[in-house]
């Protein structure tokens, strides 16, 4: 099993100046952020960091500035996923991946392909990957789920897919997952409100949304339950019930962008389509946090 994907993984935001270009002072604040709040790894240009609104461009750039500066000091797993199955493979092959410990694919959108079409996907990429990946199965955004059984056939057949990212929030399917998989193959929540019952079914972690605002807390959460202390892992998750449902109220990341602006970390700003939370939610957020003890009233 790849130790580097365990535990606490954290979904990065791509930080905005009010303009609309990458807020690099930001970024390097999450950053260190992250670090100070003891993240086992963080994601690059996934679906919280807006991958889909970044030109190739700034996706390099993104990238080049990321591994400067973390320092190595974390594990780096870089989203590179899409519909078209040969674009996707062409920028596996042509990305500096030199610094990058591993890779978040989502399972592809929009086209609805089947499951066989999904494992013919992966395949493709698993060939031409020269890093671990891990599968992202998320319906919700995708409107086609990953059927456990062709998760476990990409497990099985393809040594360098190492991990599933399951965001279906079917639980039977992930046990189901959990109960057949390769000894080898990580399991990781994609939901983090279903992070802790994925973690007691015995899964490996959580790519989190949460740990970019609060990554001490959910580190906290994370590492009791995988050494078994799932007492203190539930009074953690009632601690941050309220707040891991307001940062999605009005969708992601515009709430956990409002927590972090709230933190003074970075701004809120989005790129159209998505647009800030509602003065509502935000002031929920805020009392969440209060609520949280992470701010005062």
């Amino acid at each position: 099993m790849d130790e580097r994907f365990r535990g606490l993984g954290v979904a990065l935001v791509t930080p905005f100046l009010e303009k609309g270009n990458i807020d690099y002072a930001g970024l390097e604040r999450l950053l260190e952020h992250q670090i100070a709040g003891e993240v086992d790894y963080v994601v690059l240009m996934g679906t919280t960091g807006e991958s889909v609104t970044l030109s190739a461009e700034e996706k390099k750039q993104l990238l080049a500035a990321v591994i400067e500066l973390l320092r190595h000091r974390l594990p780096l797993v870089l989203g590179v996923g899409g519909n078209h199955t040969a674009e996707v493979v062409r920028q596996l092959e042509e990305y500096d991946l030199s610094d990058v410990d591993g890779i978040l694919s989502v399972s592809p959108y929009y086209n609805k392909p089947t499951q066989e079409g999904i494992y013919q996907h992966y395949k493709a990429l698993a060939q031409a990957s020269l890093r671990p990946i891990i599968l992202y199965n998320v319906p919700g955004r995708t409107s086609s789920n990953m059927l456990a059984e062709t998760t476990l056939r990409l497990a099985r057949d393809f040594k360098n897919i190492v991990g599933v990212k399951e965001a279906s929030g079917n639980l039977d399917q992930i046990a189901t997952i959990l109960k057949h998989r390769p000894k080898d193959f990580l399991v990781i929540s994609g939901d983090d409100a279903l992070t802790l019952p994925i973690l007691a079914l015995g899964g490996d972690g959580v790519i989190s949304v949460v740990g970019n605002a609060l990554p001490q807390e959910f580190s906290t959460l994370v590492h009791a339950a995988m050494t078994g202390d799932l007492v203190a892992a539930r009074a953690e998750h009632f601690k941050l019930l309220e707040f891991m449902s307001y940062i999605f109220t009005e969708g992601n990341p515009a709430g956990i962008k409002e927590a972090l602006k709230t933190l003074g970390i970075c701004g809120s700003t989005l790129r159209l389509p998505l647009v800030n939370v509602s003065e509502a939610t935000a002031k929920k957020i805020y009392g969440a946090l209060a609520d949280a003890e992470v701010v005062k009233l």
